[in-house]
């Protein structure tokens, strides 16, 4: 059974009100359906386990089981043990969404996977491949992995901070614009991410994306139109605009698009750092970051973080302006997870 979401309150006059909007809080079950497939079959054996697999998912290796694992909001996720073809035990991570929806989700994670693997391979888990299942009602898409054994400890500030600045100055945009070549889904949504040649023009159009969406799922609200509008009108010219005038240039940085802590994690075995569940673009790094100030986090919005980032990444000019742009990237990721979580308390945000 699901936890009861909590809801925003506020004090007036009277007392406490109740003003009906639900805080969002992270999963702890996944809300997906277990695709009903035909149970395929390894080495001619049957496969244990209580997630039956495709056979599409099954010739790569010889896999003993196949078990649900983890919670996910939109998507049902299992763990495949199997032995890799030098006798090594070898485990994969399984994820899977349904129709039109699961489809964008799925393609855009694996793309944008592959994309932060050839850039940071060991920051990562490796991505395999994506595709469809051989279930007819509803369609079905799924991604697969490596899993990875995470703890349950906070990711070390140094490090989960220096393999990030690492990606980012590592990373080449393809085509020296920002964006990406899918539009990727941040959470079950997707972001307008195709090319842009200006940083300021880039942003505009995922606001833009974003407000749309917040519109069609939850309702025209004036007031909030008009605050976006007033952000891109006036706004956003006189805080971002600074960043590529004078001279001055904004490098497209491949970005994780999606920090927050419940995709950062750290390897039981090794120690190491990785993130995952991605929805990349090439952005500004500082809209990396500004994921940090949203407040379902408790981990990564300890200022430790933030300032392990900076000292090694460095602030854009003009740094007077960093906290204000802070802010800005963050109404854009406040306005998308409104679309997602069907307002909550995002939207009052």
């Amino acid at each position: 059974m699901a936890e009861p979401a909590l809801r925003n309150s506020t004090m007036t006059d009277e007392g406490i009100k109740d003003t009906g909007t639900e805080i969002w809080t992270p999963p702890t079950f996944s809300a997906g359906k277990v695709p009903q497939v035909v149970p395929g079959r390894s080495n001619n054996q049957d496969i244990e386990g209580d997630f039956p697999l495709d056979q599409i998912v099954i010739d790569r290796t010889h896999i003993h089981s196949s078990d649900r694992y983890g919670a996910s909001a939109w998507t049902v996720t299992a763990r495949i043990t199997a032995t890799a073809a030098d006798g090594e035990p070898k485990f994969y991570f399984l994820k899977c969404a349904e129709d039109d929806q699961g489809k964008a989700m799925l393609e855009g994670e694996f793309n944008s996977m592959c994309e932060l693997y050839e850039t940071a391979p060991t920051f990562v888990p490796k991505p395999y491949t994506w595709g469809q299942l051989n279930v007819s009602n509803p369609d079905t898409y799924y991604f697969l992995c490596d899993f990875i054994e995470m703890t349950n400890q906070n990711p070390d500030p140094a490090q989960l901070c220096t393999k990030l600045v690492g990606m980012h100055q590592a990373s080449l945009s393809p085509t020296g614009m920002f964006g990406f070549h899918v539009n990727t889904c941040q959470g079950n949504l997707a972001q307008q991410t195709s090319w842009h040649p200006t940083w300021v023009g880039y942003y505009v159009q995922l606001v833009r994306g974003a407000m749309r969406l917040n519109t069609e799922i939850n309702g025209k609200w004036k007031t909030l139109e008009q605050c976006v509008d007033r952000l891109i009108s006036h706004v956003v010219p006189h805080v971002l605009g600074p960043l590529e005038s004078d001279g001055r240039i904004v490098k497209p940085c491949l970005i994780h698009g999606n920090l927050w802590d419940g995709n950062i994690g750290t390897d039981f075995e090794t120690g190491e750092i990785y993130i995952f569940d991605a929805s990349v673009h090439y952005a500004h790094n500082e809209m990396e970051i500004a994921m940090w100030r949203g407040k379902f986090n408790k981990v990564v919005s300890s200022k430790v973080y933030l300032h392990n980032y900076l000292s090694r990444m460095g602030i854009s000019e003009p740094t007077e302006q960093f906290d204000d742009r802070n802010r800005i990237y963050s109404v854009y990721h406040t306005l998308h997870e409104s679309a997602c979580h069907n307002g909550s308390s995002f939207r009052e945000e």
